[in-house]
């Protein structure tokens, strides 16, 4: 991610679309769990949520606390790059989990006919 801006657009982009799917399965899929689907929206507002709020990080080291200006960046820097892959791997593994379940509020023949879609 460019910016911290971006990497929020983005979630938000993630959970709206998840949201926007769980939406139209349970209204034009018939068989479709409807309370599952009903379920997982609210799941999905929180993990948006609670992503934006994890986004908002600091490095709690001041320049002061080492030999040299290099040393404090290359530390910033790493400690950062860690942090947002952190923050990444467990969005993606919440939304990951979250299409999981999706797909298994889905009746059998439109999971069936997705797959046919997605070859």
């Amino acid at each position: 991610m460019a910016t911290l801006r971006d990497l929020k657009k983005e979630i938000r982009y993630v959970c709206g679309d998840l949201a926007a799917e769980c939406l139209i399965a349970r209204s034009f899929i018939k068989g479709a769990d409807k309370k599952k689907l009903n379920d997982l929206v609210i799941k999905i507002a929180n993990l948006q949520s609670t992503a934006l709020a994890n986004t908002d990080f600091s490095f709690d080291k001041q320049p002061a606390d080492f030999d040299t200006t290099h040393a404090y960046r290359k530390a910033r820097h790493s400690y950062f790059k860690s942090a947002f892959k952190s923050l990444r791997e467990k969005f993606y593994n919440h939304a990951n989990d979250i299409v999981h379940e999706m797909n298994s509020a889905l009746p059998a023949p439109a999971r069936e006919a997705k797959k046919e879609m997605q070859a």
